[in-house]
């Protein structure tokens, strides 16, 4: 049975109205989901096994602010075995299920002194220079995906307006994906500033371009947790990141919220 058939057997045939992926820290939102049905990865077939600390490897499904959704709590990283095409049976099973829109949301680090820790960035593009494109072996010319607007403006209007009107503060910039798992240099961390981006990550961007080429529309949020090396004097570490990312999980919460009741219907 496909994992798509596993879902609809046990939540019913109806499309999500919206898709989500949660980064590191960010199952609050999971717990906050009415009547829910709790799947494991592991029982759905091609779905990832999450190998790190923060992400609990669960599909979420229920409803959220008058929303039908379904969240994936945790992700496999591209670091994790080399493949960039890992969230590929996840994200096409959610296009399967009818999802409208999916939110993708990561921890990141902040290239500019004016977005500290704990700040929210709405992703208004990427840079992904640096990694294996997820659709390198895709046959057809349906992997040819434009990605001039990959981050779907009318998505991006309802987050800016959820988030007014829940008083979240909401950033707005671009993205570099880095494979990792270690942190950058500081010489790349000033490469990446002269290149254009405001925040380095490592996730996100293979799903984006993975759901673009399923069909469906995306918008993305990132928590700051920490600065870019060399910007202070402390180095970056996993553990800052999942501290920060713990703490700030409310004002996410609130934005994603905000965004759900304004979202298109």
């Amino acid at each position: 049975m496909t994992a798509a058939a596993i879902i609809r057997q046990r939540t019913g045939p109806a499309p999500f109205d919206c898709a989500m992926v949660l980064g590191s820290g960010l199952g609050i939102l999971a717990e906050a989901v009415e009547d829910p049905t709790v799947i494991a990865y592991a029982e759905l077939p091609g779905f990832p096994v999450a190998g790190v600390s923060g992400h609990a490897g669960r599909l979420v499904i229920g409803r959220l602010e008058g929303r039908r959704v379904a969240l994936m709590q945790g992700r496999a990283h591209v670091y994790e075995q080399g493949d960039a095409r890992v969230m590929k049976p996840a994200i096409d099973c959610l296009a399967e299920l009818g999802a409208k829109a999916l939110l993708l949301t990561n921890a990141a680090g902040s290239l500019k002194a004016e977005m500290a820790p704990g700040a929210v960035m709405a992703i208004s593009d990427h840079i992904a220079l640096f990694g294996p494109n997820p659709l390198i072996g895709t046959p057809g010319d349906g992997r040819f995906v434009p990605m001039n607007e990959a981050y779907d403006p009318g998505l991006r209007s309802a987050l800016v307006r959820g988030a007014d009107k829940r008083g979240i503060p909401l950033h707005h910039g671009v993205y570099a994906w880095v494979t990792g798992p270690s942190f950058e240099t500081p010489a790349e961390i000033r490469m990446l500033q002269r290149l254009g981006a405001d925040a380095v990550g490592m996730s996100t961007v293979p799903e984006v371009i993975l759901a673009r080429h399923a069909g469906l529309s995306v918008v993305a949020l990132s928590m700051i947790t920490n600065y870019g090396a060399g910007m202070v004097p402390q180095a970056p570490s996993h553990g800052e990141t999942k501290a920060v990312a713990t703490e700030g999980a409310g004002a996410v919460e609130a934005v994603i919220r905000g965004f759900l009741a304004e979202m298109p219907a």
